[in-house]
């Protein structure tokens, strides 16, 4: 596999072959490659796992890489769940939310709370939101997909 130095991410684990997997991007070589690494922190020299989904050609115009720590990873895919989960339940709000209490949902973590809910401070919210349920229902097959490997695979892990 051809990578790029992100900085000074250095690449351990990477799935081959995404773009065979990319969702409904799949065959489409939009993202060359799913990759688990090290990076150091430059402020105190740490060194954190990250996620990077690097596109493109390596060394063309457009190759690009975007890196997330992996707690930030495992966060959207909690707030991803507990998304799925609440329009499970949306239809019962007039609009899909309440516009009173945008925050549905506080989730205990590292000693404070993520808190889940809308992001209500723009005027076409109401219509964001039922483009982003109706997507959610378009994908559910490769999104349910993932969860239940992702299921069997903490289980398997013991959590």
């Amino acid at each position: 596999m051809n990578r790029t130095n992100h900085s000074n991410y250095q690449p351990v684990m990477a799935a081959a072959d995404y773009t065979q997997v990319d969702g409904q991007r799949a065959y489409r070589q939009e993202v060359r490659e799913l990759s688990l690494g090290l990076q150091e922190l430059p402020q105190d020299r740490r060194v954190e796992v990250v996620a990077q989904v690097s596109k493109g050609e390596v060394g063309q115009e457009g190759d690009s890489e975007s890196v997330w720590p992996i707690h930030r990873i495992l966060d959207a895919a909690i707030l991803l769940c507990r998304s799925i989960d609440y329009f499970q339940e949306g239809y019962r709000q007039e609009c899909l939310y309440d516009p009173e209490h945008p925050v549905f949902d506080r989730i205990p973590l590292q000693g404070a709370a993520l808190s889940v809910g809308f992001t209500g401070d723009h005027e076409d919210i109401e219509q964001h939101i039922q483009t982003f349920q109706q997507a959610l229902e378009d994908q559910g097959h490769l999104i349910g997909e993932r969860l239940r490997i992702l299921s069997r695979l903490l289980n398997e892990l013991g959590h």
